[in-house]
């Protein structure tokens, strides 16, 4: 799934509810798991912020992008 991120990072939609972030934070399902991973993309790399569990305490890692 990185290297996804990594190849095409804009291919993947960004997360709603995450637009007071000074970035767009987008969002990789990752399959047979319930995890995603959460992401900014920047001229230079992609952060990635988060691999967070898909149902518990959900946008808990979105401090960290601001």
């Amino acid at each position: 799934m990185l290297d996804r991120i990594g190849e095409a990072p804009t291919s993947f939609q960004i997360w709603p509810g995450t637009s007071p972030a000074p970035q767009s934070i987008r969002r990789a399902i990752v399959d047979c798991f319930p995890y995603v991973i959460a992401f900014e993309v920047h001229p230079e790399h992609t952060l990635v912020l988060a691999i967070a569990h898909a149902k518990r305490r959900p946008l808990y890692w979105l401090t960290r992008a601001l």
